[in-house]
């Protein structure tokens, strides 16, 4: 038995997710001081015009997106576990056919919209051009095969170092644009290249592992993608749309909030997202550490292993939220003004909403995975789909009477929503599943011993 079949699921996914914390506590650092040298650099005003634009090119990229590492994890764990290589290049494939289409979507989608609806976008003359530009870095930000190969393969460590690299690049180039008090468009450029630089790491390692399996051999773009993965394209679209819901509704709060009350409300929005964000993101990488988990366990047949798995990553992650939402309630203002400066203070009140409602998300983290590893992605889309629409239809009378209080409260109500329906969703196809292997080992019984007449047995 090898060294890894010995560690216990709970014990994989923890070290995993330790080794991505190690990349992230340095992402943060570094995150908050490329966001606090562009906040010093340009002001609030300037500050929320590229925060929009920014905001405005990743909701195209998750709308793009096609969340194709979930599709190799679901459709390629099982033939890379039985050594089926050919079988696993189609799922490969497939997976850098949806990365394709998204990038074309997305960049399409990105460059129209900053040329034709930029006053809408409330962006000020002039930078619809940029925008557009900055659009092209659509095209790597829909682009996830490479992270679902490391995840499969175990290479949790190099993954650790991808956000990381992309931070750094914006933080040198940031600085280099703060030194030479360079317009915003500049600004734009470095936070762009840090998003290449994470794409392009990535890849790399990606092509290096698949090389060093032997998995690239006789492989060609050319070639079969969904035969023999029944319902592959219904899950990828499930998948996509649910992903579309949940990044993407954070970056259409944000324009929300700029159109209705101006670029300065959205950069208090932003910044106070992004500490929340920082504060919850330790407890979020056991995530991607636990999909390949219940992947393999989906594989192998095993799904009261997935429900102890479950129920063990939720406790931890209760005791983890409790945490975060203490010290934003003690801390959030000092931290602010003290990392963004005086003026973003203000941002406090909105923030200790906005981790409410990550605190809430991190106590129940495990059940979309579940639902995802158990192939009911559609399950899962449909009750992000109906949150999702109440929360739109009740924000913008919120925000107009209660500004940014509206939205926030009206965000973790939404959080609440979303764990109770998706617990719900999770229990129905457990119990389903278990239902099924009743039926099967009763069947199985009653047909008894078969007789064999040579024999007499």
């Amino acid at each position: 038995m090898e060294p890894d079949q010995e560690v216990s699921p709970i014990k994989r996914v923890l070290a995993n997710a330790g080794q991505l914390l190690s990349g992230r506590v340095v992402n943060a650092v570094v995150g908050l001081a490329y966001i606090a040298l562009t906040a010093r650099s340009l002001g609030k005003e300037a500050m929320g015009v590229l925060v929009l634009i920014n905001a405005f090119a990743q909701f195209l990229g998750e709308v793009a997106h096609f969340q194709s590492w979930q599709t190799v994890l679901t459709y390629g764990t099982g033939p890379l576990m039985a050594g089926e290589r050919v079988k696993f290049q189609q799922v490969l494939r497939l997976s850098l056919l949806l990365d394709g289409i998204s990038a074309v979507l997305g960049i399409s989608l990105g460059v129209a919209g900053a040329w034709f609806f930029w006053q809408e976008l409330s962006w000020p003359e002039g930078m619809s051009g940029y925008g557009a530009l900055y659009a092209l870095s659509i095209a790597v930000m829909t682009s996830a095969t490479g992270v679902g190969l490391l995840r499969l393969f175990d290479r949790f460590r190099f993954l650790a170092a991808e956000q990381a690299i992309s931070s750094f690049v914006r933080m040198v180039g940031c600085a280099i644009c703060a030194v030479t008090q360079a317009p915003i468009q500049y600004f734009l450029l470095a936070w762009a290249a840090g998003t290449f630089a994470s794409f392009f790491y990535v890849a790399s390692i990606a092509i290096w592992d698949l090389n060093r399996r032997g998995l690239l051999k006789g492989f060609t773009l050319l070639g079969p993608t969904s035969r023999d993965l029944p319902g592959v394209w219904r899950f990828a679209l499930a998948t996509n749309f649910s992903s579309t819901l949940d990044v993407g509704f954070t970056h259409v709060l944000t324009m929300a909030v700029g159109a209705l009350l101006g670029p300065a409300q959205a950069a208090f929005w932003r910044i106070g997202k992004q500490v929340a964000d920082g504060m919850a993101k330790p407890a979020r990488l056991m995530v991607p550490a636990l999909y390949p988990e219940l992947a393999k366990m989906r594989a192998s047949g095993g799904q009261q292993a997935m429900t102890k798995l479950a129920i063990q990553i939720a406790l931890i992650g209760g005791a983890a939220a409790g945490v975060l939402l203490l010290v934003s309630l003690l801390a959030g203002r000092w931290i602010l003004e003290t990392v963004m400066g005086p003026a973003f203070g203000p941002a406090a009140g909105v923030m200790n909403w906005q981790v409410a409602a990550a605190a809430i998300g991190v106590m129940t983290l495990p059940l979309e995975p579940m639902l995802v590893s158990m192939r009911a992605a559609g399950a899962a889309l449909m009750v992000r789909l109906v949150v999702v629409i109440c929360y739109f239809a009740a924000l913008v009378p919120l925000i107009q009477r209660f500004g940014l209080t509206g939205a926030g409260a009206a965000l973790v109500a939404s959080a609440l929503a979303m764990a109770i329906g998706m617990y719900l969703m999770a229990r129905r196809r457990l119990a389903r599943l278990a239902a099924e292997d009743d039926s099967a080992r009763t069947t199985k019984d009653d047909e008894g011993p078969k007789y064999d007449h040579a024999h007499g047995v």
